[in-house]
């Protein structure tokens, strides 16, 4: 019988909790046992194995980003919404750089996480539909915006920025130039 009160949404509420502490590397089914309080085969009552407990905490992450964009970008349009979108998920980054790291790149190829998947391609499809974007020019924008956010996301996160100019002026250009690469 599974321990009172923990689940699969417990599992990876635990699971979170080890990886903001350390890491993609740090999060091991020993781990999560220790946190829950239960021997890793009692884990096993709720989730398969740690590949489908890092898909769960894999939608997981893209869900609460989903959101938390969504939430960001909320009653703005065109060039605001773009700014609002990429200020939220450098944000997102700099508050769970461990969390960022264990997202993943394509959920949308994976049934588990599609949905959540879904969920944060139509935040960024609804930004870019204020400039008349629709299918594959959505697409490729939504691509160079994602790439545009992760590239500056990840060098800043690794250190990668040692010059001593303003980071936050440095990302309100980067801002610039992506809403300047979209339709008047």
């Amino acid at each position: 019988m599974p321990r009172a009160g923990l689940s699969p949404a417990a599992v990876v509420d635990a699971a979170l909790a080890v990886l903001d502490g350390g890491g993609p590397d740090a999060l091991t089914l020993a781990a999560v046992a220790k946190r829950t309080g239960v021997a890793v085969p009692s884990l096993y009552k709720h989730v398969r194995s740690l590949g489908e407990l890092r898909v769960l905490v894999g939608a997981r992450l893209v869900e609460d980003l989903a959101e938390r964009l969504g939430a960001a970008v909320m009653g703005l349009s065109r060039d605001d919404a773009v700014a609002a979108l990429m200020r939220a998920t450098r944000a997102y980054v700099r508050e769970h750089p461990h969390r960022y790291a264990a997202m993943p790149l394509d959920p949308l190829h994976e049934p588990a996480q599609a949905e959540a998947g879904q969920r944060l391609m139509e935040v960024f499809l609804a930004v870019l539909r204020g400039y008349g974007l629709h299918g594959a020019d959505a697409v490729h924008a939504t691509r160079r915006l994602r790439a545009a956010v992760h590239g500056f996301t990840s060098l800043e996160l690794a250190g990668g920025f040692g010059l001593p100019e303003d980071l936050d002026d440095s990302y309100q250009r980067l801002i610039a130039m992506v809403t300047a690469s979209l339709p008047a």
